[in-house]
Parts: C-alpha cells; sequence; structure tokens
C-alpha cells in the first residue's frame, strides 16, 4: 500500500515539489522518505553448530543409552539409575544428561495408564414454553449462630421463572432433593417424557438416587459443566433476588422462621413480583398462559392514551414490552453470533 502511494507521490513530483506532491496524494512526507529509504534486508549467514567442549562425545552418548537400555535400568529413574552407579564407583553423566540423552530419543513418557476423561459437553437446553425445562439448586441461608446454617433447594421453570418447588432443610441430602423432585414433578401439568430438569454438579444433584428417580419419572437430567459457575444462571438470578429482598433477614433465628420467610416469599416472587426477563409480566401470568390477555389489556391502555393525546406520544402508540421469547441455557455459538 504504501509503496503505490509513493510510486504515485513520484509521479506527481515531476509537476511541483515534494510536499506539494505528498499532499496531493494524502500522504505525510515521511511516507515516501521511508520507502524510498529503505533496503533489501540481508539474509542471515547460517553458521555452523558449535560444538560444546563440555558435551558428551557420541561413543559417550551411545554407552549412557546402552546403559538405561539394560534390563537393570530400563524401568528406573535417571536418578535412580545414577545412585546406582555412584554405590557401584561409576559416573558417566548427570541425572539432567540422562534426562537430555533420553528426550533425544523420545523416552520421556509417562508409562502408566492415565485416566482420560471425555470432554464435557456445553449444556445447550432451550425452553420455548412453561414446563419444558426446569433449574434447581440450593443455596445456603444463615442461621442463629456463626456456625449454623440452613439449605434452601428451589425448582424454578426458567420459561417462566415460576417456582415450582421449594424446601428448607437442616442439611444436603440426596433423599431430601429426590423427595422434593418426585412430588413437583408428580403435580399436574407437566408433560410425561418431555421435562429437562437441568442443575449443576453438586452432590446431591450427581447422586445416584437422584439419578435413578430422574430415569423413573422419564425426566431428562442435564448437568452443568465442572468448575464452570454460569452455567445455571436462572437458579442464581432467583437466588439473587431472594437474598436481595427488602425483607430478607441478616440471619433466621431456627429452621421454622426460616421457612416461615419462604412461605410468604415465593407466593409474593410468582405472583406479584414483575420480572424484567418476561416484560415485567409476574411469572404466574406467564406460567399459566395468562400473559397474552395481560399483553392485550396493556395495549388497549396505551392506545387509549394515545387517542387523548397524541401530541404527548411524539413517536406514535407506545408499544407494552416484549412478551417472553425461548428461554435458554447456554444458546449454540451461531445463535450468540446473530445475537450480536
Amino acid at each position: 500500500m504504501e509503496t503505490a502511494t509513493a510510486a504515485a507521490c513520484d509521479a506527481a513530483g515531476d509537476l511541483g515539489s515534494r510536499r506539494a506532491a505528498c499532499m496531493a496524494v494524502g500522504i505525510p512526507q515521511a511516507t515516501w522518505y521511508r520507502t524510498h529509504r529503505q533496503t533489501p534486508s540481508r539474509p542471515r549467514p547460517v553458521r555452523a553448530p558449535c560444538p560444546q567442549p563440555r558435551a558428551l562425545t557420541l561413543p559417550e552418548r551411545a554407552a549412557v543409552t546402552a546403559l538405561l537400555h539394560d534390563p537393570a535400568h530400563v524401568d528406573q529413574a535417571p536418578a535412580t539409575v545414577q545412585a546406582e552407579l555412584l554405590d557401584q564407583g561409576t559416573y558417566l553423566c548427570s541425572v539432567s544428561s540422562l534426562y537430555r540423552i533420553r528426550r533425544a530419543a523420545d523416552e520421556v513418557h509417562e508409562r502408566r495408564r492415565q485416566a482420560v476423561h471425555p470432554a464435557t459437553v456445553k449444556p445447550e437446553l432451550v425452553a420455548g414454553a412453561p414446563r419444558r425445562v426446569w433449574s434447581w439448586d440450593i443455596t445456603k441461608l444463615l442461621g442463629p449462630a456463626r456456625w449454623s446454617c440452613y439449605y434452601l433447594y428451589v425448582i424454578l421453570d426458567i420459561y417462566s421463572r415460576y417456582v415450582t418447588g421449594w424446601m428448607v432443610a437442616t442439611r444436603k441430602a440426596a433423599a431430601l432433593a429426590e423427595q422434593l423432585i418426585a412430588q413437583t414433578v408428580a403435580a399436574p401439568g407437566v408433560p410425561d417424557g418431555q421435562l429437562t430438569i437441568h442443575s449443576d454438579r453438586g452432590a446431591a444433584m450427581t447422586s445416584k438416587p437422584v439419578a435413578l428417580l430422574l430415569a423413573d419419572l422419564g425426566v431428562t437430567r442435564s448437568l452443568s459443566r465442572p468448575h464452570v459457575s454460569n452455567d445455571t444462571p436462572y437458579s442464581e438470578a432467583q437466588f439473587k433476588t431472594l437474598k436481595s429482598h427488602p425483607t430478607f433477614p441478616e440471619r433466621f433465628g431456627s429452621v421454622e422462621d426460616a421457612r416461615s420467610f419462604c412461605r410468604g416469599f415465593f407466593p409474593w416472587y410468582n405472583d406479584r413480583h414483575r420480572h424484567s426477563g418476561l416484560g415485567y409480566h409476574t411469572p404466574a401470568d406467564v406460567h399459566h398462559g395468562r400473559v397474552d390477555t395481560r399483553a392485550a389489556a396493556r395495549a388497549a391502555v396505551l392506545a387509549t392514551a394515545y387517542a387523548a393525546h397524541p401530541e404527548r406520544l411524539v413517536r406514535g402508540v407506545p408499544q407494552p414490552p416484549r412478551l417472553p421469547g425461548p428461554a435458554w441455557i447456554k444458546p449454540p455459538a451461531d445463535l450468540e453470533a446473530s445475537a450480536q
């Protein structure tokens, strides 16, 4: 690019000064000077490798290789080989040289069988309607003493953000999780064979009783990737709403106190909380199919307001917030690219 521009500057230089020529083609003078001062790079001479006076000679390397291949030393580490040779009154080379010779022969490998874990698959779940994908998790609720806490189990529908089941217990246990999941899945309206339950890889989530229960119920189990903290975003967001509520205490006096608080919080969350991700509808309206009626009523109110004072709404009839679309857990890469 610079060469072509400098050539144009040379052609224009016949018509006037070099400065005027550079201004005519729109390049700085420094570009012209840099282009004309460049000299072709000279190839660097290939130097012969300088022999290292401290290096082992070829016969010495061959003797070390033969010693390492000896049946008495073939299964020993180089440090062990050198220690045995020293006890026999022989010194050939350092331990690092032994490793260097073995590495040159491609003989430094792990000989034992190593566990090879298959690559974990990124969970890509989509819910286009309620009762398709649920997410469940466990969070701590601080107890009266510094060392005490209770555990809140919550099952959430990711499409409607509706809490379908919850439980407060004094411990984490697969049996308690199994009981909660069985009761929640047995509720009316849950389609057979169409439900997926997603969770992280906690002990209760990956337990065998829970896995067998989900298989018996015809529910697909989905797990987060190991050491990935954002594969359960809906549950984490719901816990944040819970602990950010103005009435959430710093500590609970007892397990019954925690249960009493949750009995009041979750009806408020399901029936009264206006969720920004749901077009400021409540989770209950979305979960029970009342969202279209609510949205039509909002649109009618906005149309009436526009008809009364169109001069105040210069952009036309206002539109209510958009209705919720499909809810994703880790959308595919092509969908993320198209959204950006």
